[in-house]
């Protein structure tokens, strides 16, 4: 009689957000197609979101190699989740319990897989402590660029240097060495911002003293076969038909990710500036891009431009930015957004939000030197004729567009066979299924 052995078991969790949960869900993925069983963790406010995602994956059906369960995020279902504070607390404050009693159950079930690795998003790395109490084997999943890692590797040094405070604020405004195969940077450029600086500041140093690195990426949806979606919004797929009807690299992409806000004089400059371009664009406008006011276009604008663009709700960027027609990214420079970006070899109009994406975008200006940056005029404002005039240097600019090849073909090399990033990847995988 042949007795099955159990698979190895994941478990993962990120931080309730888009940028968080769409990489991990990938690597799950990728790692689900080697054998391996996957449970991913959501909060209760994504759940639903994330199965819809799952649904989408897998052909309307449930993923066959992931289970997908939801845990309470500590909050009242009559409560917002936009206060990013109140929601990381109360998470933090709730969800480990939670996790250690999916981990008992694991170990009860009848299929006897038990969870042998939790696999843990950084933005909610204390839930490691909870698995590691438990003899679980655990992993950190760092989802946004290096050198905000190597930042918070400095973090202690900092302090002491008495170029930051306890609290992450900067005490001088002094150039940062962080690495000799890094640029510096300036007390500027720090992934904490004032108003999430005790978070964010909070999770960098829980990742002090993390051994055993391996870069795998870039995550890229369209690597995996039939494309599948890992957006926890509803994707317009007929934007992609536009795309079609539109002459080579001649389409203004604009997407500022799921958080980045806009005041309303701001997008309607965005938008004057985007029609005083003359160029088509495809501009993702989601419903709260301005915090819940609803969204108004200057006088006259939709009509004016109406032959010229495509605007939606949300889109499938990846095969958006893919597409030979997109000439160029107005980008706010999350980390996701930029991958997909350097993956496509397209070049960026920088227009960072908050945290890391002022850090990215210094790289992708002055560093991998494939993007501009957008400037805000005396009022804080990024003018119409900013945006007109940064476009059009840009897209003359044809050192620019071939940085940016350059940087694909380095994403393909590391992808491909032998890569780097399918090295790591390997050994990676080879590490989980020795966990039993």
């Amino acid at each position: 009689m042949m007795v099955r052995q159990p698979r190895s078991h994941v478990l993962a969790i990120a931080y309730p957000a888009q940028g968080h949960v769409g990489p991990l869900m990938k690597l799950c993925l990728l790692i689900a197609d080697h054998g391996i069983k996957v449970t991913f963790v959501t909060a209760a406010c994504i759940h639903a979101r994330v199965l819809a995602a799952a649904a989408e994956i897998n052909n309307g059906k449930a993923h066959n190699s992931i289970d997908i369960v939801s845990i309470p995020d500590g909050l009242d279902p009559q409560d917002g989740r936009k206060d990013t504070i109140q929601l990381s607390e109360c998470t933090k404050r709730v969800i480990p319990s939670h996790l250690e009693n999916l981990i008992k159950k694991a170990d009860l079930s009848e299929d006897h897989e038990k969870i042998t690795c939790v696999i843990a998003d950084a933005t909610v790395a204390w839930v490691l402590d909870a698995a590691k109490n438990m003899g679980v084997k655990t992993a950190m999943f760092w989802p946004t660029i290096v050198a905000g890692f190597a930042l918070n590797l400095r973090i202690q040094h900092l302090i002491e240097t008495k170029i930051i405070d306890h609290n992450g604020t900067p005490l001088k405004n002094e150039m940062i060495h962080i690495s000799p195969k890094l640029p510096t940077m300036s007390a500027d450029d720090l992934i904490w911002d004032p108003i999430r600086q005790k978070i964010i500041f909070g999770y960098a140093t829980s990742c002090d003293a993390i051994p055993n690195l391996l870069p795998i990426g870039p995550l890229l949806s369209t690597n995996r076969p039939g494309k599948p979606t890992t957006s926890l919004w509803p994707e317009d797929s007929t934007c992609l038909n536009w795309l079609d009807k539109q002459p080579a690299q001649s389409v203004i992409y604009v997407a500022f990710g799921s958080i980045a806000i806009l005041y309303q004089h701001q997008f309607e400059e965005l938008a004057l500036g985007l029609e005083l371009a003359g160029r088509p664009f495809l501009w993702v406008v989601r419903p709260n891009l301005l915090d819940g006011s609803k969204i108004k276009y200057p006088d006259g604008f939709l009509e004016r431009v109406a032959d010229l663009s495509k605007i939606i709700d949300w889109a499938p960027q990846e095969q958006a930015l893919a597409h030979p027609s997109v000439a160029c990214f107005i980008s706010h420079c999350g980390w996701n957004s930029t991958i997909e970006g350097l993956s496509m070899g397209v070049p960026f109009l920088c227009w960072p939000y908050f945290a890391d994406q002022f850090l990215i975008s210094n790289y992708i200006c002055d560093f991998w030197k494939v993007g501009l940056e957008l400037k805000q005029d005396e009022s804080g404002t990024i003018s119409r004729q900013e945006v007109k005039r940064k476009l059009d240097e840009l897209l003359s600019d044809g050192r620019i567009r071939q940085n940016g090849l350059k940087i694909q073909e380095m994403a393909k090399k590391s992808l491909g066979e032998g890569g780097s990033s399918m090295k790591n990847f390997e050994t990676f995988v080879e590490q989980l299924k020795c966990m039993r």
